[in-house]
C-alpha cells in the first residue's frame, strides 16, 4: 500500500504487531491516535499480521502524513528458496548459538545467555539478508530440527528439556519460522527503514526485530512502546493454547530474551506503567533509558456521561437508588474473572434485594470467550434460580448480559454511567482501560488488585484482593450504601483520568521522546557522513526539528544514498 508522503520533521518507522493499521483490538487503537495527534511527522507503519482474522478486520483508513505501510505475515507458508551447501554451514553455526541460548545449555550466565542468543540471532538475520529466501527453508529443514535436539540434550539444561520428543521439537521450530519473518524481509535498506529517523515498536516480541535489523544494518535508534509485556503474553497464550511444557519452556525463553536484546539495544523504554516497567527491568532494560508514558485514551467519548455524574455529585442531597446497580464492562476472558463477580453478587444480593448486575461485554471474538461467557450465564441462573423463573413471567432478571455496540444495547460511555458501582474483578491484567474509562465517566470504582490497577486508580477507589468474591462484595455493598462517599471517590478519579491518561499528555510526552532520541543518536546516512564515516556536526541541529509559528517547516533532506558521482 503506497501513499503520498509530505515532508515532516521527524520521520517514525512505526512497528505494530497485530494492531496498526489493522481495525482490531486496543492496541491498533492507541496507535492510532498517537499518528493522528503528531501531524507535523511522518510515519512509515510496518506491520506483522498474527492471523488471517486480524486482516479480515480491514484496515483503518491512515492519514496523510502515513507514507508507506508495509505487512509481513506471521502466518500460512513461507516464500523460500532451497539452500546451497555452503548457506547450510553458515546457518548450522549461527542457529546452533541461538539453540544453546534458548536452551540455557553449559548453564552460563543470564548475560553471557543473553550475548549467546544476541550473536545467534544477528548471525540468522546477516544469512537472511545475504541469501533471501533461505531462511524460512532451512528453519523447517532437518539441520535446525538436529541442532535444538542436540541443544536440549546438552548438559545442564533443565530437566523439563531433557525428554522433549520429535514432536515438539517440530512445534518449536515451526513457531520459530513465523516469528523470525521479520529477518528475511526486504525492509533494511537506505529507501525503507534506513531512511527514517526513529524506529518506534510497540512491543518488546517480534514487533522489534525490524527495530533490531534496523539498527544493525542502518544505526537507526529504536525505541520501545509496551503496554502489557508481550514476553509474559507469550507465556500465558502458551499456556492456554495446552502447549506441552517443554514447548512452553523453550518458546517463553524465546521471547524472553527476544525482549530483553530490544530492551538493551533501543535508545528509549517507555512502559506504561510502574508494573510494565519492573517487568522489563527484570528482563534487562537499563534503568537510564526508561521513561514511563501512560496510554492517552480518548476523553471525550466519556465526556456526557463524566459531566452528568459531576453534576450528580454536586447535588446538595445524594440518596441511594432504589434499585442500586453494580456494571462490569470489558472484553469477555477467563483472566476477567466474572465467576467470581457472580459469586460476589450473590452475596450482594442477599443484603440488597433489589441489586442488579449489568455486565457489558465486547463481541465474543473466539471460541474460547464465547463458551466462557456461556458457562458465566449458566452460573448465573444456577445461582439465581427464583429470580431467573419470575424473569421469564415479567421480562427481567437481576443479572443481564449485554453487548456492547449491538442493536439496541448502550455504548461504553452510557454502560459506565449506567452503574452506581463500576467493577473490575480480573484475577490478571496489564494496564485497566476501562478502569481509566470508568473515572472519565466519574463513576466510584472497586477493582482487584493486579497489574496496574493501584497505580491507574490512586487513592480514588476501592481495591481488594483478586479471587475473593467476599472482600469484592463487601467493598460494592460499602459504596452502594454510602452514596456521599460513591459521589467523592468518582469526582476524584475523573479528575485524575483528565490529569494523567488523555490522548494529549500521550502525543506530548512521545513529541518529547522523539526529539530527544533523534538529538542523541545522529543518523548514520551517506549525506551525513564525513570522509572516516563519523557523524558532521550541526548538519541537521535538533533544533531543527522542532516545528517553528514564524517560518514553515523545512523539508526532510533526501536520505537516499548519493549517486556516484557525488561520492568520487
Amino acid at each position: 500500500m503506497r501513499r503520498t508522503r509530505r515532508a515532516g520533521p521527524v520521520r517514525i518507522g512505526l512497528l505494530t504487531e497485530g494492531g496498526y493499521p489493522y481495525a482490531r483490538g486496543e492496541g491498533g487503537a492507541w496507535c492510532d491516535r498517537l499518528v493522528r495527534g503528531l501531524p507535523g511527522h511522518d510515519f512509515d507503519v510496518y506491520a506483522l499480521s498474527r492471523s488471517p482474522r486480524v486482516e479480515a478486520a480491514g484496515h483503518v483508513e491512515c492519514p496523510a502524513h502515513v507514507g508507506r505501510v508495509r505487512q509481513v505475515r506471521l502466518w500460512g507458508p513461507a516464500v523460500a528458496d532451497p539452500p546451497r551447501r555452503v548457506v547450510r554451514g553458515a546457518f548450522r553455526r549461527g542457529f546452533r548459538e541461538f539453540a544453546e541460548a534458548l536452551a540455557g545449555a553449559d548453564g552460563g550466565s543470564p548475560a553471557g545467555r543473553a550475548d549467546r542468543f544476541a550473536c545467534g540471532l544477528y548471525a540468522l538475520a546477516d544469512l537472511a539478508q545475504e541469501r533471501p529466501g533461505a531462511l524460512p527453508a532451512l528453519l523447517r529443514g532437518d539441520e535446525a530440527l538436529a541442532e535444538l535436539e542436540a541443544a536440549c540434550r546438552a548438559p545442564g539444561v533443565r530437566p523439563v528439556l531433557a525428554d522433549i520428543v520429535v514432536t515438539e521439537l517440530l512445534t518449536v521450530v515451526d513457531e520459530l519460522e513465523r516469528l523470525l519473518r521479520p529477518l528475511s524481509v526486504e525492509w533494511y535498506g537506505p529507501a525503507e527503514l534506513g531512511a527514517v529517523d526513529v524506529c518506534h515498536a510497540v512491543s518488546g516480541g517480534p514487533a522489534a526485530l525490524p527495530g533490531l535489523l534496523a539498527k544493525r544494518f542502518c544505526g537507526t535508534p529504536l525505541v520501545v512502546t509496551e503496554y502489557t509485556v508481550r514476553a509474559r503474553e507469550a507465556l500465558l497464550a502458551h499456556r492456554a493454547a495446552g502447549l506441552p511444557p517443554a514447548v512452553r519452556a523453550l518458546l517463553g525463553d524465546l521471547h524472553r530474551l527476544l525482549s530483553g536484546e530490544a530492551y538493551r539495544q533501543a535508545a528509549l523504554v517507555t512502559p506504561g506503567s510502574a508494573h510494565v516497567r519492573r517487568w522489563q527491568e527484570r528482563c534487562g532494560a537499563p534503568p537510564e533509558r526508561m521513561r514511563t508514558i501512560h496510554p492517552g485514551i480518548d476523553a471525550g467519548r466519556f465526556a456526557r456521561a463524566g459531566a452528568a455524574a459531576e453534576a450528580e455529585a454536586n447535588a446538595e442531597e445524594k440518596v441511594a437508588h432504589a434499585d442500586p446497580t453494580v456494571a462490569w464492562v470489558g472484553r469477555v476472558d477467563p483472566a476477567k474473572d466474572l465467576i467470581a463477580l457472580l459469586h460476589a453478587f450473590h452475596t450482594i444480593r442477599r443484603e440488597e434485594p433489589r441489586a442488579r448486575l449489568r455486565i457489558f461485554h465486547a463481541r465474543a471474538v473466539d471460541e474460547r470467550a464465547a463458551a466462557y461467557l456461556g458457562h458465566c450465564r449458566t452460573l448465573a441462573a444456577q445461582l439465581f434460580p427464583d429470580e431467573a423463573a419470575d424473569a421469564r413471567a415479567v421480562g427481567e432478571s437481576p443479572v443481564s448480559f449485554e453487548e456492547i455496540g449491538s442493536p439496541g444495547a448502550p455504548e461504553a460511555a452510557d454502560a459506565y454511567a449506567a452503574g452506581d458501582v463500576v467493577v473490575l474483578s480480573s484475577c490478571a491484567e496489564g494496564f485497566p482501560l476501562s478502569l481509566v474509562e470508568a473515572m472519565f465517566c466519574g463513576r466510584p470504582t472497586v477493582s482487584t488488585d493486579v497489574g496496574a490497577v493501584r497505580e491507574v486508580i490512586g487513592g480514588t477507589g476501592l481495591v481488594v484482593p483478586p479471587r475473593n468474591p467476599k472482600a469484592l462484595a463487601e467493598a460494592t455493598l460499602d459504596l452502594l450504601r454510602g452514596p456521599d462517599r460513591a459521589a467523592r471517590l468518582g469526582a476524584a478519579a475523573r479528575e485524575r483520568a483528565l490529569a494523567l491518561f488523555t490522548v494529549t499528555a500521550s502525543v506530548d510526552a512521545f513529541r518529547e521522546s522523539y526529539l530527544g532520541v533523534v538529538a542523541h543518536h545522529p543518523a548514520r546516512r551517506p549525506a551525513l557522513l564525513d570522509a572516516r564515516g563519523a557523524p558532521r556536526p550541526f548538519i541537521t541541529p535538533a533544533e531543527s526539528l522542532a516545528p517553528s509559528r514564524l517560518a514553515p517547516t523545512p523539508a526532510h533532506p533526501a536520505w537516499s544514498p548519493l549517486p556516484e558521482t557525488a561520492r568520487s
